[in-house]
């Protein structure tokens, strides 16, 4: 069997058919293997295929067409594809919503982690909820119903959504990664460009990029050859715009004369940029009130994206002599594991090379004290992640209560028209087995600090100046030792 992702398997009589993906195939391939010749033949590249009930005819589809052909034995070449242009399906919505409403129930009473329901009668509920189906009018009326059944457990991570929803066009909105403010003279000032880190697409700052050359202070004149005096908002000018070429004229006073026009592509969303920002106030104000020696890493997530943003930050600051960890906000996930390693890693021996410096033994590991900020949105692996840190004893936890749900689910089960439901399927319980653990509570800080919202808006984060004062005491009785090499040996003897 040649190495490669098979998928999508189907038998039909003596014969099995599949789908392979490997290095040397351009496009997945359709596959057949004969049990009575023994034999494996390549029926060509597919996108996908569905073997009729009485096994005599497949659905193929092929270069986005598709076609009914006998059941093949030879490379598909198909000719008559099928005209799906006034394809259309009527469908029973009353009869469709009553189904997926006890799919939904039968669903969490086969696989919520406790088959005891958290002591609700499954069955009473159902029928509590049943006759308000009766009433749904439209796919979000059942998602809250339905919310509201699965409520009755008091469990994290029990989600309802999705489905067949009216879909709206959207529209992409440019945005120039700056913010902008409108002159007496009614053209628009560039007061704050946001930086970016224009090699990654997520962090792009369209005004930042190379051969752009527009600077805070400037003056947006024209988009697009449109005079942004004349417009209610700037942004009008914009709809539509987003990953396309725009022309801004821009000038460095408030008019037409000496003005330039300069070629930007607007990106869609800014959230990046304006985190990005949040990042880097962040490390710098540690940095000031630490003399460069304390680290700073915010974690915002535990998927992938949050373990990128870890690696990107941990590694560079692996030589300060503290670390603050931030998982405030942090939406969970399941890596935090990984990170507890990569923080938890200890001092065996040093390391010395020829001209160089001595080094860790094991590489890669961070010696110093350390604190962790959490708040009321660090969920889910955000609340195992503190949990993890005071077990490992890697230092104190300062911030506000987590936000309790960590009862953990296993991906879902499609409903007929493509929603999805959460299901609960599994719990952490404490090492004595006597208790379960955070779900419905969350982690306590050791040291309680909540930001007051009117000075956090204008820019005063209590958390961590709490953090950096913890830290720097930490620093003064805890510092990281990193010993010399001794004397070389004298082995002339």
């Amino acid at each position: 069997v040649q190495p490669a992702s098979y998928f999508n398997l189907a038998s039909a009589g003596d014969k099995l058919f599949y789908q392979r993906n490997s290095s040397s195939d351009s496009r997945p391939k359709l596959l057949v293997y004969d049990f009575k010749e023994l034999k494996e033949t390549d029926l060509g590249e597919i996108n996908g295929y569905e073997i009729s009930a009485d096994g005599k005819k497949m659905l193929v589809s092929q270069n986005r067409n598709y076609a009914i052909i006998p059941l093949p034995s030879a490379p598909v070449q198909a000719k008559e594809f099928l005209n799906l242009s006034d394809m259309k399906v009527m469908l029973d919505r009353k009869a469709e919503w009553k189904q997926i409403y006890t799919e939904a129930w039968r669903q969490m009473r086969d696989f919520f982690y406790d088959k005891n329901m958290h002591g609700v009668d499954w069955k009473k509920e159902h029928d509590k909820y049943a006759p308000l189906v009766e009433y749904v009018n439209h796919r979000a009326d059942l998602s809250y119903i339905i919310g509201e059944l699965i409520g009755e457990l008091n469990a994290g991570h029990a989600y309802v959504g999705g489905g067949d929803y009216p879909k709206a066009e959207r529209i992409g909105l440019g945005l120039l990664g700056a913010e902008l403010k409108r002159d007496n003279s009614g053209y628009y000032q560039i007061k704050t460009i946001l930086k970016g880190q224009n090699w990654d697409k997520s962090a792009r700052s369209p005004l930042t990029e190379s051969g752009v050359n527009i600077s805070e202070g400037e003056y947006i004149i024209r988009v697009d050859g449109r005079s942004t005096k004349d417009m209610n908002d700037i942004y009008e000018s914009l709809v539509g715009k987003a990953e396309k070429q725009v022309t801004l004229t821009v000038n460095s006073k408030p008019g037409e004369e000496g003005a330039r026009d300069v070629v930007v592509i607007p990106v869609s969303d800014e959230q990046n940029l304006y985190y990005l920002r949040w990042i880097e106030g962040n490390i710098k104000k540690v940095s000031d009130a630490t003399d460069g020696k304390v680290g700073y890493i915010h974690i915002p997530d535990m998927g992938v994206n949050g373990l990128n943003w870890f690696a990107k930050y941990f590694y560079p600051q692996l030589r300060k002599d503290a670390l603050i960890i931030d998982d405030r906000g942090n939406g969970g996930g399941n890596v935090s594991p990984q990170i507890l390693e990569r923080l938890n890693r200890e001092l065996v021996m040093m390391n010395y090379r020829r001209n160089g410096t001595f080094n860790l033994n094991p590489s890669d590991m961070h010696l110093g004290p350390k604190v962790l900020l959490m708040d009321e949105f660090s969920a889910s692996d955000g609340d195992i992640f503190p949990y993890r840190f005071r077990a490992n004893k890697l230092g104190k936890l300062i911030g506000k209560r987590s936000w309790g749900g960590v009862v953990g689910i296993a991906g879902t089960l499609p409903f007929t028209d493509g929603g999805y439901l959460n299901k609960p399927e599994f719990a952490p319980y404490d090492i004595a087995g006597k208790n379960w653990i955070m779900e419905g509570y969350g982690v306590d800080p050791d040291i309680e600090v909540d930001n007051d919202p009117a000075l956090e808006f204008e820019g005063t984060d209590q958390q961590l100046n709490k953090a950096i004062e913890v830290i720097k005491e930490e620093l003064k009785n805890n510092p990281p030792k990193m010993m010399p090499p001794p004397p070389f040996p004298d082995k002339s003897k």
